[in-house]
């Protein structure tokens, strides 16, 4: 079976493949977000690949989120696949799959950061290697909520063998009042909430000052953080806050609520933690991450979680690192990088993965289950 890049009339297929393993399904608006990702549309690089069956119907499918990168004047392109599905009676085609995201002409680098036990030794196949060097393995999370935190694991017990398909009919578990109360932040000085994101805006210097500062960085130009913040199906957008000095913005953090099952109680994923150098850089993304973590209960999280984490952003987070919880164990990032001088000088926080792209969202409790259904994609492009 070929592979060939995904279309729109492949969407309602996907989301059918989605479902087979319990993961969220994007609406039709969803699908034309991820189109209108301003890095694929300056490459034309496909949402993602399927192979298709005899009926031309998608039968396995990967995304594909390619990235905008900066080192000094260079400008590069990073692509990284996600949501892979292979149903067990179509073994052995994920090999085709990782292919596709792999070959695609210009890459710097290609890699996922977010690859699951099972997967992980695949990578290897295909030249990737365990990246960061120190900490491919590592995640950190900082529990707020312990018995919401004890009620998922006697679910994930008490459920261990029910197959995914089935899953969705167990309900969502674990949600909270929480969650949709809009409470105030609890804000320490000098840190604020980012709201604008225009092109003259203090994040535009920002991010001016930060691309010059940084050997090698991911794409946050306020265009593709006002892309990355318009998901329509997030229920809660992120959260982002900014360190601010003199009215200058002097380190960043995006985070979202995210449940990445029906039977885990809501996480606040850490999505990226940036600073400008100086003497204060530390204690700026120290300063976010407690801000983080002190807000994240009232938010209606069980825990605060980074999901992956370079060395440099390791020793950033200083006592706030030792104290954190480490999860993970096997290597869940990857990456081939065609410089080896590049690969030195990335050191990449979650933003850079496809974290925020392909997270589960919490559903919002005032909604019926019925109306929360984003499965709608056939009746919406026939309409």
């Amino acid at each position: 079976m070929a592979v060939r890049p995904m279309q729109p009339s492949d969407y309602e297929g996907v989301n059918r493949l989605y479902r087979s393993v319990g993961w969220p399904e994007r609406s039709l608006a969803g699908w034309r977000w991820l189109e209108a990702n301003p890095a694929r549309l300056e490459t034309a690089a496909p949402v993602g690949w399927v192979i298709a069956d005899e009926a031309d119907a998608p039968a396995a499918v990967v995304g594909n989120l390619v990235q905008r990168f900066h080192a000094g004047e260079r400008r590069l392109i990073g692509a990284t696949g996600f949501s892979i599905v292979v149903p067990p009676s179509r073994a052995g085609v994920s090999r085709s799959l990782i292919r596709a995201v792999m070959k695609q002409p210009g890459l710097f680098a290609a890699y996922t950061f977010n690859a699951n036990p099972k997967a992980a030794p695949l990578y290897k196949m295909f030249g990737l290697r365990p990246f960061p060097d120190r900490t491919h393995a590592l995640k950190l999370s900082w529990r707020v909520d312990w018995a919401a935190s004890l009620g998922g694991r006697l679910l994930r017990a008490l459920y261990a063998r029910t197959p995914a398909e089935r899953a969705h009919r167990i309900g969502e578990r674990l949600l909270n009042r929480r969650l949709d109360a809009n409470r105030p932040l609890r804000l320490p000085e000098g840190v604020q909430v980012l709201r604008d994101l225009s092109d003259r805006s203090a994040y535009a210097a920002y991010w001016t000052t930060l691309k010059a500062a940084t050997p090698l960085v991911a794409d946050r130009s306020p265009e593709t953080m006002r892309w990355r913040l318009a998901d329509p199906d997030q229920a809660r957008p992120p959260l982002l806050l900014a360190v601010v000095r003199d009215g200058a913005i002097q380190a960043t953090a995006m985070a979202m609520i995210a449940k990445t099952s029906i039977l885990e109680p809501p996480c606040l994923d850490i999505i990226d933690l940036t600073a400008l150098p100086g003497p204060g850089a530390d204690g700026d993304i120290q300063d976010l991450a407690r801000t983080l973590i002190a807000n994240a209960r009232g938010m209606g999280a069980a825990k605060v979680r980074l999901p992956m984490v370079s060395p440099d952003l390791l020793a950033r987070l200083g006592p706030l690192a030792t104290r954190a919880r480490k999860e993970g164990g096997w290597g869940h990032c990857h990456a081939r990088i065609t410089d080896d001088a590049l690969a030195a000088l990335w050191a990449p926080t979650p933003f850079d993965g496809d974290f925020s792209i392909c997270s589960r969202p919490a559903p919002v409790r005032s909604v019926p289950a019925a109306r929360r259904r984003p499965a709608t994609v056939g009746q919406a492009m026939k309409a």
